[in-house]
């Protein structure tokens, strides 16, 4: 119930399920393609795919499966239930350090539903949690904010994707 189904969709702009609270089922993947991705009007567009992930633990033995060729993770937590603040650590530990990836590929999200308080200053995350990446979300007050801190943190991943993949080339050739 941290908001993680209405962020995937507001990010891939699709409405699918917007209106009452469901919880999500094991997993819901969202694909959708943002054309001139890298602000090139020549250049290509990008396809996504964001793996909407339940937070019910009963569907722990399913991560393996949806960790599986992943190159990102994004944690998102209600910053205002203290149980979050140590579920992140859980998430952080199977999805980031146990696959692994690098801290610069995991973006951690407060994400604030409306009407809630939204304080944004006084949030301390533990070590090491306070080396990630941290956004605030708060749809009604920077929806346009929000897009842009995701759409960094993709061509973040982008930009390692494609330096992985010229390192690999370039050992083939030599």
């Amino acid at each position: 119930q941290s908001g993680k189904s209405v962020l995937a969709n507001f990010v891939s702009e699709s409405i699918e399920g917007i209106g009452s609270y469901s919880p999500t089922q094991g997993v819901r993947i969202l694909e959708y393609e943002k054309p001139n991705f890298n602000g090139n009007s020549k250049g290509a567009g990008c396809r996504f795919e964001l793996w909407d992930c339940s937070g019910d633990q009963k569907f722990e033995t399913c991560w393996p499966a949806l960790m599986k060729d992943s190159h990102g993770v994004i944690i998102i937590f209600n910053p205002e239930l203290p149980s979050h603040l140590k579920e992140i650590e859980m998430w952080y530990s199977c999805f980031v350090q146990q696959q692994p990836l690098l801290d610069s590929q995991c973006l951690l999200v407060a994400h604030h539903k409306p009407g809630s308080a939204g304080d944004t200053e006084n949030l301390s995350l533990a070590y090491p949690m306070n080396k990630l990446k941290l956004i605030h979300s708060n749809l009604e007050d920077d929806p346009e904010d929000v897009r842009m801190e995701f759409m960094k943190y993709f061509r973040s991943i982008i930009t390692l994707i494609n330096e992985s993949r010229e390192r690999e080339e370039m050992s083939i050739i030599s």
